[in-house]
């Protein structure tokens, strides 16, 4: 039985337990993709596969499931997550990475230059709190983002 899905998380992750072969969960999984005016598109082989929504457009924030099917002991656990295209996870994290360490470096400049009660660079803690408001920005354009493609 799947996990129920946490509404807070960004990629719900859920597990599925089945009794059927590795092999035989990836060809039923090809075959539904084959049924003509099928609305999804994928990439499956017999390890894992990655769903997506078909679109005439190239929109990122489209859902992507990605599944992983795995022989444990005695039965078949087909892993999947759900969420944003790796192309838009990776361009948010390296938003997030740059505007925090924007945030970092001229937060500490402010307050050395404090410290030694300099006047050098006034401009500093500006600089840092508008790296937190963009950081902020790119956190809530991401949950938009990523709502829009919700299943």
């Amino acid at each position: 039985m799947p996990e129920k899905l946490n509404p807070i998380r960004t990629r719900p992750r859920f597990k599925i337990f089945t009794d059927l072969e590795a092999e035989t969960c990836a060809k039923q999984l090809k075959s539904q993709l084959k049924i003509e005016n099928q609305i999804f598109q994928g990439n499956i082989n017999k390890e894992v596969a990655n769903i997506w929504v078909k679109t005439q457009h190239n929109e990122f924030w489209k859902p992507y499931l990605s599944l992983r099917i795995e022989k444990e002991e005695y039965q078949t656990v087909i892993r999947g997550i759900l969420g944003p295209s790796s192309a838009v996870w990776t361009f948010f994290m390296f938003l997030y990475f740059i505007f925090s360490i924007t945030f970092m470096v001229f937060i500490t400049i402010w307050f050395v230059t404090k410290q030694i009660k300099s006047t050098d660079f006034p401009w500093a803690i500006h600089v840092a709190i508008l790296s937190i408001i963009l950081l902020l920005i790119s956190f809530f354009c991401y949950k938009n983002w990523t709502n829009k493609g919700k299943i």
